[in-house]
């Protein structure tokens, strides 16, 4: 019996240690399932007040967009398609919340040059994509980006681009994580999602 519960207590240690380890690159993460909920941690806005993440999504279902930093074209061009999809959007019943490593102020920033008028969230710290599993050890070449967009509180890690659809209990009805930072999910594809949740 001992033996067995043993073996339970080293799985269960086992699960939550590789949720905040930070892997070696994108394709290694080991993110959470649909089903589980998102962790309630404070972030920062973009006028550098103290957010609870939770306390956001308890007002509606959410589209939690994790993106790797106003720096990145890639995030820039899904940003701004986010915004063109925002009334449809939120006519569905969504509020949209987009996360980076960003200091509080480049999210300022962002959301000017990609009119965005939803909300952005500064993850500086890293502690919401770790707890989550989408937090990787960034290459060698993004490390000087990512310290000097979050004003040298990161200097190592990146977000897996990734969207998870929340309802306001926090937990998590679809996800879609791209390991390649190229790929993201179409509003086309993101919207039919949202109304199978409606």
């Amino acid at each position: 019996m001992k033996k067995l519960l043993f073996i339970v207590l080293a799985a269960i240690t086992s699960v939550a240690n590789s949720q905040n380890a930070i892997a070696k690159s994108a394709t290694d993460i080991a993110p959470l399932l649909i089903g589980e909920k998102i962790p309630s941690l404070t972030l920062k806005s973009s006028e550098n007040t103290a957010v609870n993440i939770s306390d956001l999504l308890k007002k509606k279902k959410t589209v939690l967009v994790f993106y790797r930093g106003g720096w990145c074209p890639y995030c820039n061009a899904h940003l701004q398609a986010l915004a063109e999809a925002e009334k449809e959007i939120l006519d569905l019943g969504y509020q949209i919340i987009g996360i980076s490593p960003d200091a509080p102020e480049n999210l300022k920033i962002t959301g000017e040059k990609d009119k965005v008028n939803y909300t952005l969230l500064s993850d500086s710290k890293g502690e919401l994509i770790k707890a989550l599993g989408i937090a990787f050890e960034a290459p060698e070449n993004y490390k000087s980006v990512i310290n000097v967009h979050s004003n040298g509180v990161n200097t190592s890690l990146l977000p897996v681009p990734s969207v998870f659809v929340v309802n306001p209990e926090s937990e998590i009805l679809f996800e879609y994580i791209s390991p390649d930072f190229k790929h993201r999910i179409t509003n086309e594809l993101l919207v039919s999602v949202l109304k199978t949740f409606k």
